[in-house]
């Protein structure tokens, strides 16, 4: 089985002031392995790294990078078969999230899992979201 790092091109307005995270913390922003793509955890922040205060705004920036790496990847929201999502806060941030998530995620829905968290790497983040989506054949 093949591994390849999903290249993100060096002129990627979304991921402008990111690239250097991906090093500093060691990781890939999305693997292509087995038929699948894998997205590493995708946070709400704008491509200067600010973060939204409201978790509209970062659910938003989070499905916005995550549509920036399937469209490198040559794929879609329609292609994602697993999500995941990380709420600080949940009770309180799960309506607006559904609400931003409805725009992105159309019928049929991948597989979800909603998981409340008690924080993320950044203070004031209350948003990240890991996905599996299906290559194409």
């Amino acid at each position: 089985m093949t591994t390849d790092v999903l290249h993100i091109p060096e002129d990627n307005e979304i991921f402008q002031n990111y690239r250097a995270a991906f090093e500093t913390y060691g990781f890939s922003p999305a693997v292509r392995s087995g038929g699948f793509l894998f997205i590493s955890g995708q946070v709400g922040v704008r491509p200067d790294g600010s973060a939204p205060a409201d978790i509209a705004g970062q659910t938003e920036c989070a499905l916005q990078r995550i549509g920036e790496l399937l469209r490198i990847a040559g794929l879609g929201f329609a292609d994602l078969v697993d999500v995941t999502s990380y709420h600080v806060d949940i009770a309180d941030t799960l309506p607006a999230f559904i609400e931003v998530k409805q725009r992105f995620i159309k019928s049929p829905f991948p597989a979800w899992s909603i998981i409340g968290i008690s924080g993320l790497s950044r203070p004031e983040l209350k948003i990240e979201i890991k996905a599996v989506a299906a290559l194409r054949e």
